[in-house]
């Protein structure tokens, strides 16, 4: 996991470690991770590209977020990455796809 700190992202995109929810039916049984559900839209976010940049549309855009922060992203945003054969799956989501900063 020491070598994820040295990666940084494109301008304009975030690595976020997206935090898979517990399911738990209304009776109380907690659900595997197996079942088949939604996609996490909340993650932290792992590394971050600190540079402002120009969009398409000439818009500078800054961050919205640091490292560390939980976010709220887009249900579909984001392309998967797995770094080095680990078992944990990463997104790579573009500033304008994260919706919120949880406190």
């Amino acid at each position: 996991m020491s070598d994820l700190k040295k990666l940084t992202p494109a301008a304009g995109y975030l690595l976020i470690d997206p935090q898979k929810e517990e399911r738990t039916t209304a009776s109380g049984i907690v659900l595997p991770d197996s079942h088949e559900g939604e996609k996490p839209q909340v993650g932290v976010v792992v590394s971050i590209n600190p540079d402002n940049y120009t969009d398409d549309h000439g818009v500078e855009r800054t961050p919205p977020c640091k490292k560390g922060q939980k976010v709220v992203f887009k249900k579909w945003a984001g392309n998967e990455f797995k770094f080095q054969n680990q078992e944990t799956e990463y997104l790579f989501v573009k500033f304008e796809d994260i919706m919120a900063v949880l406190a």
